[in-house]
């Protein structure tokens, strides 16, 4: 009896027993289990009155759950009822302990981590301290990471999915108030969007480390996109965009960039040691990484742009609510939107014609941010986009930015938007329009003169006919003397003959076998080597989808469809409507049938490329192997980072190269400070190291180096003017007899 009066005053050493031996202590169990459901139907109608006790026994129970299944099965129901139904009612204290209870059971898994999931998803949005909300992020994403470790967890993923679908679709139906000015009142963490903001963050933040990489989680944020609460559509729209504008309200976990100042103080003062110099190494080094991460600019995120579900209505609804709620978005929010909806147009090649009549309005050189709407406008073009649609806006650039009323930079701009446009499809252009915009390139401005001449030059590759006689130049007027015409709009080009530089690959692969001794036919032995860290995992639907397949036997009457005499006579082309055969000169690689091209033999491939054209622009190739050289490094580099050269275009591409802008205080004082290394602190550089004794000059010799019109109204000299006869012979008296005393 005083072993168990003992015990019961001392949970942690009765927690300590029941876990060595279960079976001896079960009765003080029961007895602490009873003494639980008692406290507990009291703390639920009062939850301040003996709230400590009740947070020790559920931390008790919480460790031993385990050693009493059948007792306490109805435990961790009793949590999660308290945490969702009370959660307002509780003190800070007592929900911090009943979150840690169900991590508890979750980590010596009394329940799984759908009932876990299901009780902190909802608590995000309610909890009001930063470190539980922290603590409640940071726990729903380790258990997730960690059940898609080894393989993923299709039955996790799709439970916690259609989860965060649910919270996002809560609200979708409320009012859209736009974020101009006050917003309205709501009622209820799903008509504000706090339940669809974490939805999104979550899932944003699944997505970057990797764990959910599948069309199912971008087309939880695509919902977002569509959602009446400006925040959870604008940070929806970030995720598509590859920016982080809103990291300060996801309370990220990663901790702030050091202050290297303060490190290297510290360095200063404390003991010098070994280990303390290269911890200050390490810290430094960390943080210029973090700060130049920070800085770099932000890539769109291309993969979840391609894994969009049905594009061309998302595109639309984009264009629907950006073009009704026009009024009610502040103008960074539109340009959001026309920059998602544009990269969703380039990359699927979509039609969206009436974005093309809404971007007019804002096309004009005094409007806020017109370079993010020039590149908005000309990321949605593509060779799929009808020219008609293009003229109005091509024309609306001519009258607005390119004319003798405006700056230079302007007039750069328009020419540049034009000739982004232009790029990507040829024919939005009138004849005459582009004759005036070539002409420019006879300006004074240096920027002006760059873009006009990046118009010239690129009609003089896609489309010369389009140019005045004397600005083609040789080589496009030998095009087209050769009958090289770009194609209409509409028509398709043909069916690839080779792949440009293949023969290079091809006779470097011959060499290097030649060199080796090894067979030429025997190929293949080192494709899968060749593939590693190439393959891309399959979709969690693939494996489900693959089990519909239905074994047909080749002898199937019912397929067995035969080709008719009209149709073998379709395939079989006139002399007239056969493709022209290739040059007999040209020699055509037989490489890519022969081999299947490896991601390793693409990149070498490129290299090949790029040594080619630098030895034809060092043999005298001109501006064309210069530009082809640059174009080819340019995509290597663009490569390099993940990201497609020709998928995406910034602001620099609109505005062009433009004159320095005059330096700053903080830009100067940092000018100032690097010329400063490398020499001695206030020391003359000149006095001590440019003489054999180091010495500093004097002030007469350096008066003596000054510029006449320095000096020229110096009292010195205003006083050698003025000096009378009598002055002048005194000086020269002294002078006299200085130079006789020096002699002597």
């Amino acid at each position: 009896m005083a072993r168990g009066v003992l015990l019961t005053a001392n949970l942690p050493q009765l927690q300590n027993l029941i876990k060595r031996d279960p079976a001896a202590y079960k009765e003080e169990f029961l007895q602490q289990w009873n003494h639980y459901n008692s406290i507990r139907q009291i703390f639920q109608l009062n939850p301040d009155e003996q709230a400590a006790h009740f947070r020790e026994l559920t931390a008790f129970i919480s460790q031993v759950a385990t050693c009493y299944p059948k007792e306490t099965a109805e435990f961790p129901s009793h949590l999660s009822s308290l945490l969702l139904e009370n959660y307002t009612s509780l003190s800070p204290d007592t929900r911090w302990s009943l979150v840690q209870n169900l991590v508890t059971l979750r980590n010596k898994n009394v329940i799984t981590s759908v009932q876990l999931l299901t009780v902190l998803f909802p608590l995000l949005p309610r909890t009001t301290s930063s470190s539980l909300r922290t603590f409640i992020k940071k726990t729903i994403l380790t258990d997730i990471r960690t059940a898609n470790m080894r393989s993923k967890n299709h039955k996790l993923n799709r439970a916690v999915q259609a989860m965060l679908f649910g919270m996002v679709e809560q609200g979708m139906d409320a009012e859209v108030a736009g974020d101009k000015g006050k917003l309205r009142a709501s009622s209820g963490p799903s008509r504000n969007g706090e339940e669809a903001m974490w939805a999104v963050l979550m899932t944003k933040e699944l997505w970057r480390k990797g764990v959910w990489t599948d069309a199912k989680t971008v087309s939880i944020i695509a919902l977002g996109c569509f959602h009446p609460v400006v925040k959870v559509q604008s940070a929806s729209v970030h995720f598509f965009l590859g920016s982080d504008e809103e990291k300060e309200d996801s309370d990220d976990e990663s901790e702030d960039e050091p202050n290297t100042k303060a490190l290297q103080h510290r360095h200063e003062i404390n003991k010098k040691t070994r280990s303390g110099s290269k911890k200050l190494t390490k810290q430094l080094k960390s943080a210029k990484k973090k700060r130049a991460q920070k800085n770099a600019p932000s890539a769109p995120n291309f993969p979840a742009l391609q894994l969009l579900h049905d594009p061309q209505t998302f595109a639309e609804k984009i264009y629907d609510i950006l073009n009704r709620y026009d009024k009610r978005f502040s103008l960074d929010h539109k340009i959001l939107l026309m920059q998602l909806l544009a990269r969703v147009t380039g990359a699927h090649k979509l039609c969206v014609l009436g974005f093309y009549t809404y971007i007019v309005r804002y096309l004009a050189y005094h409007q806020l941010r017109v370079p993010s709407i020039l590149v908005a406008l000309a990321q949605s073009v593509h060779e799929l986009t009808p020219p008609d649609a293009l003229a109005p806006v091509i024309t609306k650039l001519a009258h607005e930015f390119v004319h003798p009323g405006v700056g230079g930079e302007v007039i750069a701009a328009g020419i540049n938007a034009i000739r982004e446009v232009c790029r990507r499809q040829p024919w939005a252009i009138e004849e005459d329009l582009l004759g005036d915009l070539v002409d420019y390139r006879k300006s004074r401005d240096k920027a002006v003169t760059a873009a006009a001449r990046g118009l010239l030059h690129l009609y003089r590759e896609i489309n010369p006919s389009m140019l005045k006689r004397r600005e083609r130049g040789k080589e496009a007027s030998m095009s087209l003397a050769a009958n090289t015409q770009p194609k209409p709009f509409g028509h398709s080009a043909e069916a690839a003959i080779d792949i440009e530089g293949l023969t290079l690959l091809e006779d470097h692969l011959k060499a290097l076998r030649a060199e080796d001794g090894v067979d030429l036919d025997a190929e293949g032995e080192d494709d899968e080597a060749a593939w590693e860290g190439w393959d891309v995992e399959s979709d969690s639907s693939s494996d489900s989808e693959a089990e519909d397949w239905i074994n047909v036997d080749d002898d199937d009457d019912d397929l067995n469809i035969s080709d008719s005499e009209d149709e073998k006579e379709k395939k079989e082309p006139d002399d007239a409507e056969k493709t022209e055969e290739p040059d007999a000169a040209t020699r055509l690689s037989t490489l890519a049938t022969t081999k299947i091209l490896t991601p390793a033999d693409f990149a070498l491939l490129n290299e090949l490329r790029i040594q080619a054209a630098t030895k034809a622009v060092e043999s005298g190739g001109g501006s064309r192997a210069k530009r082809k050289l640059a174009m080819l490094q340019a995509t290597k580099a663009a490569t390099q980072e993940g990201d497609d050269p020709s998928a995406f275009i910034s602001e620099n591409d609109i505005l062009g190269p433009r004159k320095k802008a005059k330096a700053d205080y903080a830009e100067r004082m940092e000018s100032i400070a690097k010329g400063r290394e490398g020499r001695e602190k206030f020391g003359s550089y000149k006095g001590k190291k440019r003489k054999d004794v180091a010495s500093s000059s004097t002030n007469r010799e350096k008066a003596r180096n000054k510029p006449i019109m320095m000096i020229m109204a110096s009292g010195a000299v205003r006083g050698k003017k003025k000096a009378s006869l009598r002055e002048k012979q005194q000086k020269l008296r002294a002078h006299i007899d200085r130079a006789k005393k020096a002699h002597h």
